[in-house]
């Protein structure tokens, strides 16, 4: 894809050391500062049960959906690279973190390369992947064409997450977010 394409893709963020929501808010404003991408769209924050076998703290998480010319190993890289500058060290598997940023979808495409898998692989098993995603475009499909709606639908009854009070929403017109607290947590 020619720098000069922009593309919608979506990404999922997510905390459960130190101050997950400032953690977030610093993460949503790194992405909103990279070249040749604009955050358009924040999901509100999700106290999420953790998934896996690994023992550890709630994770707060939430999508974002950006306009990007990047390419996708690009935007992996800058991705990793805010991680890392956020204090992010290498851990086990599924194991607690200071931030994680994750490349859901790209538009419509298909990636699959050593480095990225896009859908990303477990984005159909994962309610606190589809429920904020789909507070942000409610008719969101993978590139299949099944929608996101009825990937929850097929999860069944969810529990082990719940939405906070207080969002960061693009100020209308600017692409760059607004940073609320949520209360309560």
């Amino acid at each position: 894809m020619p720098h000069s394409d922009v593309t919608r893709a979506y990404l999922g963020l997510g905390s459960n050391l130190g101050d997950r929501h400032a953690a977030l808010r610093e993460a949503v404003r790194r992405l909103a500062g990279t070249s040749r991408t604009v955050v358009r769209q924040v999901s509100s924050f999700y106290v999420t049960d953790p998934v896996g076998p690994v023992i550890q703290g709630e994770f707060l998480n939430a999508a974002v959906a950006i306009d990007t010319s990047l390419e996708p190993l690009e935007l992996l890289d800058t991705c990793k690279a805010i991680e890392a500058s956020m204090g992010r060290v290498p851990r086990e598997r599924w194991g607690p973190r200071e931030i994680d940023i994750d490349l859901l979808l790209w538009d419509s495409a298909v990636v699959a390369s050593e480095r990225l898998t896009i859908p990303h692989p477990e984005l159909a098993r994962r309610a606190f992947v589809l429920i904020p995603l789909l507070e942000i475009e409610p008719s969101l499909a993978l590139p299949d064409g099944r929608p996101l709606s009825g990937l929850l639908a097929n999860l069944g009854r969810v529990t082990g997450i719940r939405k906070l009070d207080g969002s960061m929403s693009p100020e209308p017109g600017h692409g760059v977010p607004s940073c609320g607290a949520a209360e309560g947590d």
